[in-house]
């Protein structure tokens, strides 16, 4: 059993308030125009951020007590739960539908994204997996198939819905997992070639995803139609220079980008507070996942390690997905910046998820 338990990360809950901190002032300042605009209340949304921020640090706290071997017990009920929703959610009348998706469960502005908490799971029960086979995991079909079919099961499911970012995420943080607990790397190269085959597929199957592609290589194409969200982002970033516009300053959430306190808000906070507030975002991100990778290394066994590298690898592909985006280096897609944009299920999702990141540090060796 574990034994030596000790003082939580003091570094990993530091840093992660201090990005909490500046997404709940930056969320203000995004929205606060949209909100008075469309609500007539210039805190409508970030009093609910506020709200999701206030139980998603008290279940951090709550979870960063909780042993994380109790995860492991638990995984497979927890993935058949959001295998449960991701089917209830399709369901129409049931599952709510924003920006074309059907993705939501709830009402009104009070709802949670199945899909979200789906990665957490599949992470927690493909840490389960990996730790009690590792020794087939070298074999294509006893170890690595098994494996990839219920994260491809779990990536169509998503799909249908569709929400290609979350199911881009989930994946990619499983493939990370796989590879750390020893697969081959042959295997990967001939599964990666069928990898983009199909994610090619992905994108000549739906029109818009097309254009985001063709945006993408050339936003002025269609400046006011598929490339208008990356061109005003680009405005946005741009005359924040050195030092920023200023707190509040921003030009470019008058109505040029389209809500920007979700997927673009790193183009406001480029805005506003210029390039050093960007780049200590960054160092801050940075930082959260140093000290995720000493409590991967640190951890006193297999399972602790995967579940620390899967959950590190989930917000470093989300970080990297989201402000990839927003400087215009990646295809637009629906990727949350974690603990800074506007949106319930992924704050409280990577809240709790930090919090089982802080119960194996409480045991990680380091």
């Amino acid at each position: 059993m574990l034994k030596s338990k000790k003082t939580p990360d003091f570094i990993l809950v530091i840093t992660t308030l201090a990005l909490l901190t500046i997404g709940m002032i930056m969320v203000y300042s995004a929205s606060a125009v949209w909100a008075t605009y469309k609500f007539d209340d210039s805190f409508f949304f970030a009093k609910r951020q506020l709200f999701f921020a206030g139980v998603g640090v008290i279940a951090m706290f709550f979870v960063m007590n909780i042993d994380y071997w109790t995860w492991r017990t638990w995984s497979k009920v927890l993935l058949i739960i959001c295998f449960i929703l991701l089917i209830v959610v399709l369901i129409p009348g049931v599952g709510l539908v924003r920006g074309g998706a059907r993705s939501w469960l709830g009402v009104g502005a009070f709802s949670i994204q199945p899909s979200e908490f789906m990665k957490l799971a599949m992470i927690a029960f493909l840490a389960k997996y990996l730790s009690e086979n590792q020794k087939l995991i070298t074999s294509f079909k006893k170890g690595l198939l098994p494996s990839l079919a219920l994260v491809l099961l779990a990536f169509g499911m998503i799909m249908l819905q569709p929400d290609l970012g979350t199911g881009a995420v989930m994946v990619g943080t499983c493939v990370i997992m796989i590879y750390v607990a020893g697969a081959k790397l042959s295997h990967f190269i001939g599964l990666g070639l069928v990898g983009v085959a199909g994610f090619v597929g992905l994108i000549l199957s739906a029109p818009y995803r097309i254009k985001r592609i063709t945006s993408f290589m050339d936003p002025w194409s269609d400046p006011l139609g598929s490339g208008f969200q990356i061109i005003q982002s680009l405005y946005a970033i741009g005359p924040g220079g050195l030092m920023g516009l200023g707190l509040g300053q921003s030009r470019q959430k008058f109505f040029y980008l389209p809500e920007p306190q979700t997927d673009f808000i790193f183009a406001i906070l480029s805005e506003e507070l210029g390039f050093i507030g960007g780049a200590f975002v960054i160092l801050l991100f940075s930082l959260l996942l140093w000290r995720g990778i000493r409590i991967a290394l640190g951890a006193p066994d297999l399972y602790g390690s995967l579940l620390a590298v899967g959950i590190i690898g989930m917000i470093a592909i989300q970080v990297m997905i989201n402000i990839g985006v927003v400087t215009g280096l990646m295809p637009v897609t629906g990727i949350t910046l974690p603990f800074l944009s506007y949106g319930g299920s992924s704050l409280t999702l990577m809240l709790v998820a930090v919090g089982v990141l802080l119960n194996i540090s409480r045991y990680a060796r380091y």
